[in-house]
């Protein structure tokens, strides 16, 4: 088959556990795949070949003697390169660890091993994280395969570059202010950010230890949610890891929304967005109506400041983690993750202090409006991916995390996937909001959106 890389896992499972194909031919398409295309994207920092045709080979050995995994057993997936990896580098897209091969795996890792995925490689990535644009100093920017010449977002810009190009079939990324769900939103593909404290950040390089998420991704929201119960659950060895159930997140997810209330962000702030993503995602308030669901239009109020609050906090923190870095060796850094850890160095303990305080009134805001309703729905970028050519990052930041980082701030699960396409011919993200530790609810409802509609079924140019 020459066209294993438009499979989604779901069907790739299937025909892995049919012995239709086989995880070391699954695993060479991509390959071979990234070897043709990646040139154009630049999605990966390390691309891990042998490591990932020995894993294909021992997931076949196994489905042979008919012991299989689980729906991920045999599939190529890729990691955001912070997530750290026995035996191959991980950068966090930086030049500090340009060389640092960690000697044990991110507990996320080690989860996905276990469920017999196959890891073919480290996906680049805006410097340490900081970022929204994926325009990367030392290893080149990821281009958008909608539109080279674009941007893909960021921070988890080469997880969707990868995705939509169908160099991977899923991903890990991580999100501190919309580093999954802004590229996700920008590329046309589905990001996922749990709620905080759902998946472990054990072995994942940090931007904020407060508002980091580590999440997953793929091209449509049913793969999405096997790669989120594969490495959902509470991890002791990681401080703010939080011992929640975890429910089946297959077991309804096409049960639909009918009977369910859903609230559309239309105010200010939300509503501060272009024409046409405001169309598309009134649009895909309409479908739901239409698949059985009570829309009310909600001013939400104070999403300006919660934004604003979640960028404090940000810089903040990760002006903490890299204090030494920043005082010994400023140079080393690029030039707007520079900027950006100055500044966060320069915030009072009074202003952090306050920054906290709003951060408990604005989750606590969000659970009594999740009393009301079942989901929030707002665009998850006001705007379509801008050229890379001129972009000021750091006022890009400010742009796109628009609708993404408030809910960081409140640690609430939330969705990214595509609702429509520009005149100019690029996705557009619509983004659902659920309340804490209702992932379930998130992904069902994606998923009605996604049978009721056709755009995640559309690819780029010549991919």
């Amino acid at each position: 088959m020459s066209d294993l890389f438009r499979l989604t896992i779901v069907d790739a499972a299937n025909l892995l556990a049919r012995r239709d194909i086989s995880a070391v031919e699954l695993t060479e398409a991509h390959l071979s795949r990234i070897n043709a295309h990646d040139a154009h994207f630049n999605s990966f920092i390390t691309v891990s070949a042998d490591h990932a045709l020995a894993q294909a080979r021992a997931a076949d050995d196994e489905l042979a003697r008919g012991v299989q995994r689980g729906l991920l057993h045999g599939i190529p997936i890729a990691l955001k390169d912070l997530y750290d990896t026995a035996g191959i580098r991980t950068t966090a897209g930086s030049t500090f660890f340009a060389d640092r091969v960690p000697d044990a795996d991110a507990r996320a890792v080690t989860l996905l091993y276990q469920a017999g995925a196959v890891l073919i490689g480290k996906l680049n990535m805006h410097e340490w994280a900081l970022g929204v644009t994926n325009i990367n100093p030392h290893y080149g920017p990821s281009r958008n395969p909608w539109d080279t010449t674009r941007i893909t977002g960021g921070s988890s810009g080469g997880a969707a570059a990868a995705l939509a190009a169908g160099l991977c079939m899923g991903a890990l990324g991580s999100d501190t202010g919309g580093s999954i769900r802004i590229p996700a939103s920008l590329c046309g593909i589905v990001g996922f950010k749990p709620t905080f404290g759902r998946v472990s950040l054990q072995g994942v390089v940090p931007l904020s230890w407060n508002l980091d998420h580590a999440g997953p991704m793929a091209r449509t929201v049913t793969d999405t949610a096997l790669l989120l119960q594969a490495i959902a659950g509470y991890d002791p060895d990681d401080p703010v890891s939080v011992a929640a159930p975890v429910d089946d997140l297959l077991a309804d997810i096409d049960a639909g929304v009918a009977g369910w209330r859903i609230a559309l962000a239309d105010d200010a702030h939300f509503g501060q967005a272009d024409p046409e993503v405001l169309s598309a995602v009134r649009q895909a308030a309409t479908v739901f109506e239409e698949l059985g669901a009570h829309i009310e239009r909600i001013d939400l109020g104070r999403g300006q400041e919660a934004a604003q609050m979640n960028a404090l906090m940000t810089t903040s923190d990760a002006a903490a983690f890299h204090r030494d870095r920043l005082w010994n060796n400023p140079e080393k850094f690029g030039a707007d993750v520079r900027t950006r850890l100055e500044r966060g160095a320069a915030f009072t303990s009074t202003e952090y202090i306050l920054a906290r305080r709003f951060q408990s009134e604005w989750r606590r805001q969000l659970e009594r409006l999740f009393e009301r309703f079942d989901l929030l729905l707002t665009p998850a970028t006001p705007i379509t991916a801008p050229v890379i050519e001129g972009m000021d990052a750091i006022e890009a930041a400010r742009q796109l995390t628009r609708c993404t980082a408030p809910f960081n701030l409140a640690g609430l699960p939330a969705l990214s996937l595509p609702c429509g396409m520009s005149a100019a011919g690029l996705p557009i993200g619509l983004q659902i909001v659920a309340a804490p530790w209702r992932e379930g609810r998130a992904l069902r409802a994606g998923r009605a959106f996604e049978r009721a509609t056709l755009w995640h079924r559309q690819t780029p140019p010549g991919c």
